[in-house]
């Protein structure tokens, strides 16, 4: 059975007064809740602040992103071996928003996963098609691509004890919904061209996150689906009491 995880994407939002805000509020109300991994990614700038927050907790912190490159000439880029000494253990890698508004492609990608790996972190690798690629009927072929793109450069190592987060794009703040049934087609898919690179077990055991604006009314019906294993929440993460349902949803199974 893969342990359920999820993970909150705070974006870029929040003082340092309200990380720690909410940090706390969510140490509190998870506290003691058992059977689930759960990890927040503030911005880097609070890392350190929120890794020691939550310390005595069990609540993992991530970021999310970090560089392609070590440490070294690179103004404004944040290593991985930096963010793992400010208390990280996560960092998401490809995100919507940095394939949307960056230009991030697989390569870039890749090389990101890489040094995540080296510095002992776990990457988030986020895929998913837009509105324009699900109506040209081109959902699985993105999909595709964006994984084999990423593992095809990381060779035989793959994604270590990674996750896959799969977003559809067209689902996310556009008052278009996707349906349970249509997540776990996709989550299928992926599982099925993870076994076609790293065979049957390694995928069997790799969790696959859903995406999508998952939400406390939400929450149990998308986790229900055999291949969910967890979500990769966005604005529900900024509300304590909205992410700490959707935990106690995921520990319910």
């Amino acid at each position: 059975m893969r342990r359920p995880l999820i993970a909150g994407n705070w974006k870029m939002n929040g003082l340092s007064a309200d990380a720690m805000a909410l940090a706390g509020a969510l140490r509190d109300r998870l506290d003691g809740l058992e059977g689930i991994d759960r990890v927040v990614c503030p911005p880097h700038i609070h890392l350190a602040a929120v890794a020691g927050e939550l310390a005595q907790s069990a609540i993992a912190v991530g970021a999310q992103n970090c560089a392609d490159a070590p440490q070294g000439a690179r103004t404004g880029e944040v290593a991985a071996d930096m963010i793992a000494d400010a208390g990280a253990r996560y960092v998401i890698l490809g995100h919507s928003e940095r394939r949307q508004y960056y230009g991030e492609d697989e390569a870039l990608i890749a090389a990101r996963c890489r040094q995540a790996l080296a510095a002992g972190l776990r990457p988030i690798l986020c895929v998913g098609e837009t509105l324009e690629a699900r109506e040209a009927d081109r959902t699985e072929a993105t999909v595709a691509a964006q994984i084999h793109g990423v593992l095809d450069r990381l060779g035989a190592e793959g994604l270590g004890e990674g996750v896959i987060a799969y977003e559809p794009v067209w689902a996310i703040g556009t008052g278009r919904t996707a349906s349970a049934e249509q997540a776990q087609q996709v989550h299928g898919f992926i599982r099925g061209q993870l076994a076609e690179r790293l065979g049957g077990s390694a995928a069997d055991a790799m969790r696959i996150l859903y995406g999508g604006s998952m939400k406390a009314d939400n929450a149990e019906a998308l986790l229900a689906q055999p291949d969910v294993d967890g979500g990769l929440i966005g604005g529900a993460s900024l509300q304590a009491d909205s992410f700490a349902a959707i935990c106690a949803a995921a520990a319910r199974g």
